[in-house]
C-alpha cells in the first residue's frame, strides 16, 4: 500500500517548470517511494527510470558527448525525441559528473530531471554554481506527526479539525496519545513505523544506522578513522539538548578541534544531526557560538542511548518545529534557559507537564528577550495553564 508524503505536492508542482528537481534527505525516509509513485502517476509514457546504485544505468552517461547521453536515454525508453522527456534518476550522489550531463541538457533540450540523493553533503558538491536557476532541492525528512498517523491508519481529517480547537479537551487529547507514545519513543522512519513488532522494530533502526554508516560515512566520506565518528555519535546521543563543550569532545575523542568541526559538520550536512546556535540580541552575547545538538530521528536516538522520556520527547519536539522556520534556543550563564526561539518570535519552553509556575518563568524571560509570544509545549495533558501546545498537535 502506498502512503501520501507531505512533499508529494511540491514535487508535483514543479513538475510544470523546467527546473531538475532533486529530492535529497536520510537515507530510508522514502525518497525513491515518493518519487516511483509520481513517475507511475504521469501520463505521458515519454518517461525512463535509472538507478545509479546499478552501475550498468550509470554506464549509459558514460559518453564524452552529451548529445550522445541523450540518444542512450531515448533508446532507453523508446522516447519521442520530438515531446517533453521526463528523465528520473534515482541515488545520483555515486556518479559526480551527472550535473554538467544535467545542465547541459536542460539548456539544449526539452528534458526534465526529477533526481534522488541521499546526502545533501555531497549534493551541494554534485549541484553547484553551475546549476543557479536550473534546480530546485526539495528535502524529505520522517514522517511528522500528521503523516505518522496516515501511516497508521488513522483519519487525518479529524486530526487536523482537532488540531485547529481553540482549546483541546482530555477527550481529544487522549484519542492520539497512544501514537503520540509510540512517535516520541519510535521516531518517524516510514517502514518502523509500519512495523508492529517492537523487536522487528529495533532491527530496522539497527540496520538504517548501519547502512548510513556503511554507505555515507565509510564510503562516501571515507574518513580515515570511522571508529572517531562513530563514537562522536554515541556521545552526541547522550548530549541531546545540551550544549556542545567541543574542548571536552575532541579530549574525549583524542582527535583535533579542526578534526571534530568536519566531522560534525559531515553528520549535519548529511542530515544526521541537527546543530542549533544560541538566540541573542546585540545586548547579550553571552553564549555566542555554544551550539546545541539533536538526533534526526527519535528511534534512530533510541537505540544510541538510554536517555529519559524527557530528553526523548525535546527531540521530537525539535524535529517537529523545525520543518516550519529557523529555530534557536536561549541560555544565560546564569542557568535561565529556554529551550527554543522560533522563528527568532516565539518562545516555547518543553515540559513533561505544564503547570502555572512554568508559564510565569517563561514570561519573565521573554520580557527581557523582548519576545512577546511564548508557549509551553507539554508532552502530558494539562488543563490549568493558558498558552499551552500538546506535543501531538504542534
Amino acid at each position: 500500500m502506498y502512503y501520501k508524503r507531505n512533499l508529494e505536492e511540491k514535487v508535483r508542482k514543479n513538475l510544470k517548470n523546467k527546473k531538475a528537481i532533486i529530492v535529497t534527505g536520510m537515507r530510508q525516509t522514502g525518497k525513491t517511494t515518493l518519487l516511483k509513485n509520481i513517475y507511475s502517476e504521469i501520463s505521458d509514457d515519454n518517461k525512463v527510470w535509472f538507478d545509479f546504485e546499478n552501475p550498468l544505468d550509470i554506464k549509459k552517461f558514460e559518453d564524452i558527448d552529451y548529445n550522445d547521453i541523450l540518444e542512450n536515454i531515448i533508446t532507453e525508453g523508446g522516447l519521442d525525441r520530438k515531446k517533453r522527456i521526463y528523465v528520473f534518476i534515482d541515488e545520483v550522489q555515486h556518479y559526480p559528473t551527472i550535473s554538467k550531463i544535467v545542465k547541459y541538457l536542460i539548456d539544449h533540450h526539452k528534458i526534465k530531471f526529477v533526481l534522488t540523493g541521499s546526502a545533501s553533503y555531497y549534493l551541494k558538491k554534485l549541484f553547484p554554481e553551475s546549476l543557479v536557476g536550473r534546480k530546485v532541492l526539495l528535502e524529505l525528512f520522517p514522517l511528522n506527526f500528521k503523516e505518522f498517523l496516515h501511516f497508521k491508519n488513522e483519519n487525518v481529517g479529524k486530526y487536523l479539525k482537532i488540531k485547529t480547537k481553540k482549546n483541546i479537551t482530555q477527550v481529544d487529547y487522549e484519542i492520539y496519545d497512544k501514537h503520540y507514545e509510540e512517535f516520541v519513543e519510535w521516531g518517524g522512519f516510514p517502514e518502523v513505523v509500519l512495523e508492529e513488532n517492537l523487536e522487528s522494530k529495533k532491527e530496522l533502526l539497527e540496520d538504517i544506522f548501519s547502512s548510513y554508516f556503511q554507505n555515507e560515512i565509510l564510503l562516501l566520506a571515507d574518513y580515515r578513522k570511522n571508529d572517531k565518528v562513530r563514537d562522536l555519535i554515541l556521545l552526541l546521543a547522550t548530549r541531546v539538548g545540551s550544549q556542545l563543550d567541543l574542548v571536552k569532545l575532541s579530549q574525549e575523542l583524542q582527535i583535533t578541534r579542526v578534526t571534530l568541526y568536519s566531522y560534525l559538520s559531515f553528520l549535519q550536512a548529511t542530515y544526521f544531526i541537527h546543530l542549533i546556535s544560541p538566540f541573542s540580541k546585540s545586548i547579550d552575547r553571552e553564549v555566542s557560538g555554544i551550539q546545541k545538538v539533536y538526533f534526526c530521528d527519535n528511534g534512530i536516538l533510541k537505540i544510541m542511548s538510554s536517555l529519559g522520556s524527557g530528553h526523548l520527547f525535546e527531540n521530537a519536539v525539535y524535529n517537529q518545529i523545525k520543518l516550519f522556520g529557523s529555530v534557536n534556543y536561549y541560555r544565560k550563564k546564569t542557568g535561565l534557559e529556554i529551550d527554543f526561539i522560533f522563528d527568532k518570535q516565539i518562545a516555547c519552553e518543553v515540559k513533561h507537564t505544564a503547570s502555572p509556575v512554568d508559564f510565569s518563568r517563561l514570561k519573565r524571560r521573554m520580557v527581557n528577550l523582548k519576545v512577546k509570544k511564548g508557549y509551553i509545549i507539554s508532552k502530558n495533558y494539562t488543563d490549568m495553564v493558558k498558552r499551552v501546545i500538546f506535543g501531538q498537535f504542534l
